[in-house]
């Protein structure tokens, strides 16, 4: 039995602007059908027993515990930078102000 009528189809993409041939209006209403088909199998079998999963399989966080460290001398920190003044990064300036 066909929940999904062509008309019904025909409707919704005249309420949208979508200009759809006769045979594109056949063939969503059946696909769509066949979509409606599917969401009342799964409604029948989510019952109130059966708990509500947004995945398959359970997800576990994979995050370290975050521990402080010392931080990094200043000179191995500077060393990778292109150039250095007085213990920081020297950039070129781009404000135009002194």
């Amino acid at each position: 039995m066909s929940t999904i009528s062509r008309d019904e189809v025909a409707r919704v993409a005249s309420l949208a602007r979508i200009d759809l041939s006769e045979a594109e209006l056949d063939r969503l209403a059946g696909e769509l059908d066949v979509i409606v088909a599917a969401i009342a199998q799964v409604s029948e079998v989510a019952t109130p027993d059966v708990p509500a999963t947004s995945h398959p399989l359970p997800l576990v966080n994979v995050f370290r515990d975050d521990v402080p460290e010392p931080p990094l001398p200043v000179e191995d920190v500077l060393a990778g930078a292109p150039s250095a003044e007085d213990g920081r990064f020297m950039v070129p300036q781009i404000l135009g102000e002194e």
